[in-house]
């Protein structure tokens, strides 16, 4: 019975993971026309980009505070505090009436960013070191499905009103903290929390150099630097490598879009589980690694060869590569310390997700002018040395 409550409330974890990954989904492809709204064109993108800042440099102070929260009051308190601040972010989007009304929507968000860490940390208390692995690749499934999704509902409703879908989203994301509220169970037990809490605990700085201290989380994070950032060099400029070198429109772009969720899917979902019977997380971790570099040698190349097969090869690829990688990754992650740290590390982990989404932007918007090609090249050499430590790893 108790195993079967554990399933039950996994999969409603899933469920509410669909839900959020939906909203967030439903309105980002609308912030250019909201913005159009408050300032001329020419200056949509600047701002846009100040907006994206804003709520990752927000994330990145506020997500290990509310890890190592969530390690002391419990998960399902920090995953309802955290969804309402998204829930008043969205509502203050829709209402706006002034520029510095959304600037202040998405500092209320970055501030309580924390639904994802506490998520993957009640997916750690719920499960065995074994089963982690999969159920991280259910969790980035439902992510895949909810990003399918999303664009869809959020173009229809944005075609009669560009404020409209960010209530929508506020809903969406109110009547996940409903579900979470009425039939989610506290994952973690009083006796497996921390107990003291002080003015160090609201210290990002602090709880970086509490995990940093402990070296196998070290020597993770670190490797798991040069994923992050190799991927997201990849996330950022995919659409406008093709808009530029291959001349691809929206349709033919919004068609790879619709192949990256369904490769990510069919990797988390289908192919990573029975992998999981047959190999160990680091084995597959390795291959998803590979795929990887593959993938960014491939895109890089088509930058010299303009083929559409290289396009389709590179992208699924790269999708796979990840959909093994990334389970894999934070299931050993959740290894590296205790039980009533687990909060704390993955706040820690998504702060610096966080931390890349702002930095690479810049580095990769500065090396694309130079060559579009060149760019997919070094995500490639550093996605190579995130396979080697990450081999390394695993011979210790």
């Amino acid at each position: 019975m108790i195993l079967q409550n554990k399933k039950r409330n996994l999969y409603i974890i899933i469920g509410i993971t669909v839900l959020n990954a939906i909203g967030m989904t439903i309105v980002f492809p609308l912030f250019p026309f909201l913005l159009g709204l408050y300032v001329p064109a020419s200056s949509v993108a600047f701002v846009m980009s100040m907006l994206v800042s804003v709520f990752a440099i927000c994330t990145f102070f506020a997500a290990p505070v509310f890890g190592a929260l969530s390690d002391r009051f419990g998960r399902k308190s920090i995953l309802l505090v955290s969804l309402l601040g998204s829930a008043i972010g969205y509502i203050l989007l829709g209402m706006g009436g002034a520029l510095w009304i959304l600037f202040l929507g998405r500092i209320i968000d970055g501030l309580t960013a924390g639904n994802q860490s506490a998520l993957s940390a009640y997916i750690i208390d719920s499960t065995e070191p074994h089963e982690r692995g999969k159920w991280f690749g259910y969790l980035g499934g439902a992510i895949g499905l909810g990003f399918m999704i999303g664009p869809a509902i959020g173009g229809l409703f944005g075609a009669a009103s560009i404020t409209l879908p960010f209530f929508i989203t506020a809903g969406i994301t109110l009547f996940s903290m409903g579900c979470i509220y009425i039939l989610l169970p506290e994952s973690l037990p009083v006796e497996k929390r921390t107990i003291h809490l002080t003015l160090k605990s609201f210290n990002t700085f602090s709880h970086f150099n509490e995990i940093f201290s402990v070296k196998s989380a070290r020597s993770l994070l670190i490797m798991g630097a040069f994923f992050y950032v190799g991927l997201n060099i990849w996330q950022f400029n995919a659409s406008i490598f093709l808009k530029d070198v291959f001349q691809w429109g929206p349709p033919l772009i919004g068609g790879m879009f619709v192949l990256v969720g369904i490769c990510d899917i069919l990797s988390r979902v289908i192919l990573l589980p029975p992998m999981l019977k047959r190999w160990n997380e680091q084995t597959v971790g390795i291959i998803g690694l590979c795929g990887l570099v593959a993938g960014l040698a491939l895109i890089f190349l088509s930058g010299y060869i303009h083929s559409i097969y290289l396009i389709g090869a590179a992208v699924a690829c790269i999708v796979l590569g990840e959909g093994l990688f990334d389970p894999s990754y934070n299931a050993r992650l959740s290894l590296s310390v205790e039980e009533n740290k687990q909060g704390l590390l993955q706040g820690t982990n998504q702060s610096l997700q966080a931390l890349y989404r702002v930095i690479v932007p810049l580095g990769a918007a500065a090396i694309y002018t130079y060559s579009h090609g060149a760019v997919f090249g070094i995500a490639a050499v550093l996605m190579v040395c995130g396979l080697v430590l990450f081999v390394r790893l695993k011979a210790k």
